[in-house]
């Protein structure tokens, strides 16, 4: 059994989010390293030696957008008592989701989740997976006991899933915030 990895050093830490502040700009599929040390102040000897390779850091920058996403999630899990409604997490979400300032974010977190479904190995494993699984599971306690364990529920709040992540796509493709919004209440409204 191999030995638990130790906590990062303040060093790790810092370049990690400075990675992280620089994949929200670059992105990950095309990450060199010696562009990004060069930019976050380092060299890319130290980041092997803090990551252990190219694909230990990818991992690691990957690890951390779940980070601000698996917040969000529970934040609006303390935010609301038992079982909300799925409207009104999904309107949550989607507020959080659509916000502008998010754009970066959102687009490299569906980067990652393109990468993890054309290659399923290696620091992109499944990514995917665990982002459909970390929504879902916030989606179910938004329902009722009885509906959380029905195939409706289920059914439903993968529909939610899916007219989020959709609408999600379109308005990183668009711009459209007004359009994709009005899509994501239309569904709501059904």
């Amino acid at each position: 059994m191999a030995a638990p990895k130790p906590a990062p050093s303040a060093r790790e830490t810092e370049l990690l989010e400075l990675a992280y502040q620089y994949s929200l700009t670059h992105g990950l599929a095309d990450l060199s390293l010696r562009p990004l040390a060069t930019a976050i102040g380092s060299s890319p000897r130290v980041l092997l030696f803090l990551f252990d390779s190219k694909d230990g850091l990818i991992r690691a920058l990957l690890a951390r957008t779940r980070t601000d996403e698996l917040e969000l999630l529970r934040e609006i899990n303390s935010r609301y008592g038992d079982a909300p409604g799925l409207e009104v997490i999904a309107r949550e979400l989607w507020t959080w989701l659509a916000a502008k300032e998010r754009r970066p974010l959102m687009t490299l977190w569906v980067e990652a989740y393109g990468r993890s479904l054309v290659a399923p190995e290696g620091p992109w494993a499944d990514y995917a997976r665990s982002t459909v699984d970390d929504w879902l599971e916030l989606l179910a306690t938004a329902q009722r006991k009885r509906e959380r364990a029905s195939r409706r529920g289920e059914a439903r709040r993968t529909g939610v899933l899916a007219i989020l992540r959709g609408a999600l796509l379109d308005l990183l493709a668009t711009g459209n915030k007004d359009r994709t919004t009005a899509a994501v209440e239309a569904y709501l409204a059904d």
